[in-house]
């Protein structure tokens, strides 16, 4: 087990290596350039985020698809991961996180667009989409004078997007949720029960019978349920976050002139200035900051586009301007309040030593500032945000199950989301975070092949829609419909 998990660590430490970061940040930078960045349609695309649109196809309103998806994109990374990035990269890796943000809008906005263009509908009148369909549909090379079918890459986009819904998407939350539990409510380890043979905790395993408990009555009830639980839960869990944020931030006001120097000085040094908080060296800011930046908000996974095509609109750029401000509010707003957060507590706290403290410490640290409530704040928000995560990632797996076994095997992948999340906060999760890593990685490649390999048509598509002033227009091309 031991040289499996080593070879699995190796193989995943080169696929979230170099070349990634160099594939997820280029496409960045490709579509970017290709959509005439934009980014600067952002507050367009924010108040059409929360205008209806029901005179048109699709399961749930445009606002429910988005809250869904960053159902599944603001979690644990937000808090923990920037704090992780701050712990190995310095101070500059908040700005490097920043960029990758910015610059991941376009990524957002292209996959959405494309998942909506190719998405189908089920005799039943569902709406499906995703990358699994782009692909079979949108890419057919011409190879030997006859053009090809590419479905072989859509099925393994599903199968290791669906592979991922289990860790990232479900253990590794329910694991998050139970530690933090656990070691609020039972800090000297005292309640310990034997299951099984084995000694848990009894607020671990409280905390996975809850959590299952909860997951079960809404996912069972379809995207319909998913979605308006998410609608109303990811607002207040992202107000709660950020005015913790603001609260922390009023008390570092006397240092945040200088936490704002401290983080673009340290995101250009060229050298580690004495290490810590004041700078790793540039490449390591960078490093660290972008690969958290890509994991927090995954543009260029995949992921957020398989919910962005359920939802009703008018034509495909609509939707995908929508879908793109998930990235927005992800990083460029939690992740960046998380970091000066953390910067300016650490200046104001110069005993916080970041050689001797992880990530999470280094965000529980800077919550420590609010009295009373500040712990509890942070607590509540890792919970929130783990749950929606597992929420929104269950209607990921799922679309990917229907894709490739048909409607016969969402009942069984369902049951067995359940028995995972139960199973998840009493088992070592090494091996799981090192799988849902790689799976992650792979589920992302066939997406960000399918968005340069289509590059055209969102540039098409761009150009009359949003760039054309029809953004009001009605796409009236008929939607395919499948029976398996």
């Amino acid at each position: 087990m031991d040289f499996i998990n080593d070879m699995a660590s190796s193989f995943n430490d080169l696929l979230w290596g170099l070349p990634m970061i160099i594939i997820l940040v280029g496409t960045h930078i490709f579509m970017t350039v290709r959509t005439k960045f934009m980014q600067r349609k952002t507050l367009k695309a924010i108040k059409l985020s929360v205008t209806k649109d029901p005179e048109v196809d699709g399961d749930i309103s445009p606002f429910q698809a988005l809250t869904t998806a960053l159902a599944s994109t603001i979690g644990t990374g937000n808090i923990i991961g920037v704090g992780t990035a701050i712990a190995y990269g310095g101070a500059g890796a908040v700005f490097w996180c920043w960029i990758a943000g910015v610059l991941g809008i376009a990524t957002k906005y292209a996959e959405s667009l494309i998942a909506v263009k190719y998405r189908v509908k089920t005799k039943d009148g569902r709406m499906q989409g995703g990358a699994m369909y782009a692909i079979e549909r949108g890419i057919k090379p011409v190879i030997g004078g006859k053009r090809r079918s590419m479905k072989w890459l859509a099925v393994l986009f599903a199968l290791f997007a669906a592979l991922a819904s289990f860790g990232i998407g479900c253990s590794v939350q329910t694991n998050a949720i139970a530690n933090v539990m656990n070691n609020t409510f039972n800090p000297e380890k005292t309640l310990n029960i034997s299951f099984f043979g084995s000694e848990i905790s009894a607020v671990s395993l409280t905390s996975g019978i809850v959590i299952t408990i909860c997951t079960a009555l809404v996912i069972f009830g379809g995207i319909r349920s998913i979605s308006k639980v998410c609608e109303k839960f990811v607002p207040l869990m992202a107000i709660l976050y950020v005015a913790g944020c603001i609260i922390i931030l009023g008390i570092n006001a006397d240092v945040l002139q200088q936490t704002v120097c401290t983080i673009l000085g340290a995101a250009f040094s060229p050298k580690a200035l004495g290490g810590g908080i004041f700078g790793a060296g540039i490449m390591m800011a960078a490093r660290y900051g972008i690969a958290r930046g890509l994991f927090s908000n995954e543009s260029g996974m995949g992921s957020a586009p398989i919910v962005a095509s359920a939802a009703q609109s008018r034509n495909p750029v609509r939707q995908a301007m929508i879908s793109s401000t998930g990235t927005f509010w992800d990083t460029v707003v939690v992740c960046l309040m998380t970091g000066l957060v953390i910067v300016s507590s650490c200046i104001k706290n110069p005993d916080i030593d970041l050689n001797k403290v992880e990530g999470d410490a280094l965000t529980s640290a800077a919550f420590e500032q609010i009295p009373v409530i500040g712990t509890p704040i942070l607590v509540v928000g890792i919970v929130l945000f783990a749950f929606s995560t597992i929420l929104g990632w269950s209607y990921y797996g799922e679309r990917c199950i229907e894709y490739l076994f048909g409607k016969k095997g969402i009942i069984p992948y369902k049951l067995l989301f359940i028995v995972v999340l139960f199973i998840a906060p009493i088992t070592a999760l090494d091996f799981v975070w090192i799988m849902a890593d790689i799976f992650n990685a792979l589920m992302a490649l066939p997406n960000i092949f399918a968005v340069i390999a289509l590059s055209p048509v969102i540039v098409k598509e761009t150009n009359y829609y949003m760039y054309g002033n029809r953004l009001d227009e009605f796409d009236r091309t008929p939607i395919p419909v499948i029976y398996k």
